[in-house]
C-alpha cells in the first residue's frame, strides 16, 4: 500500500467506471445486485449525474488505482428551517485498502464538502446487515437516528 499522502480524491470519470463497479459488485449484497459486465447502466448513470450540480461521484486514487468511492447528494429542503441536508451513498474501499483510514478520509471529504456547500446535516444509510459500517459511522459521529423504508419498484 502507498503513503497516504499519495491519496487524491476527484470527481469519477467515466475510465473509472469498471474499478467502481467492481468495488459495489464486491460484497455479499453487491455481489447479488451489481453487474460488472454490463457497463453501459452505469455509463448512461454517470452522464446523469455529471449534469446535476447536486450530485457528487469522486473516487479515491492511490497512485493510477481506483481504491474508493462515494456519492454525495446535496438536497436543498423547506423542512428544518429551510435546512439543506446532504446524503452519503454507495460508500466503497477497494478490499486491498480497507482498515488503512480510507473510509474515514472519504468521509470526512463528504462532510467537509457538505459544509461548503452550507448543509446543516449530512445523513446516510446502511444496510442493516452492515453491523461493521454501522460501527465505523458511529465512530465517526453519526448516530442511527431513524428507521429506513424502501419500496423497490
Amino acid at each position: 500500500m502507498s503513503e497516504p499522502d499519495t491519496l487524491e480524491i476527484r470527481p469519477a470519470a467515466a475510465a473509472d467506471l469498471p474499478a467502481i463497479v467492481a468495488m459495489l459488485a464486491d460484497d455479499p449484497l453487491g455481489a447479488t445486485r451489481e453487474s460488472p459486465d454490463d457497463l453501459i447502466p452505469y455509463q448512461r448513470a454517470l452522464e446523469r449525474l455529471d449534469g446535476d450540480p447536486n450530485q457528487h461521484v469522486v473516487v479515491a486514487v492511490r497512485g493510477n488505482h481506483v481504491v474508493g468511492t462515494l456519492q454525495l447528494t446535496v438536497i436543498p429542503g423547506l423542512s428544518r428551517r429551510a435546512a439543506t441536508r446532504s446524503v452519503i451513498e454507495g460508500v466503497r474501499i477497494h478490499a486491498d485498502e480497507r482498515g488503512s483510514g480510507l473510509g474515514t478520509r472519504l468521509i470526512e471529504w463528504a462532510i467537509g464538502a457538505s459544509r461548503r456547500q452550507d448543509c446543516q446535516m449530512v445523513q446516510l444509510t446502511s444496510d442493516t446487515t452492515r453491523a461493521d459500517a454501522h460501527r465505523f459511522y458511529e465512530r465517526l459521529g453519526f448516530t442511527a437516528s431513524h428507521v429506513g423504508f424502501k419500496l423497490q419498484l
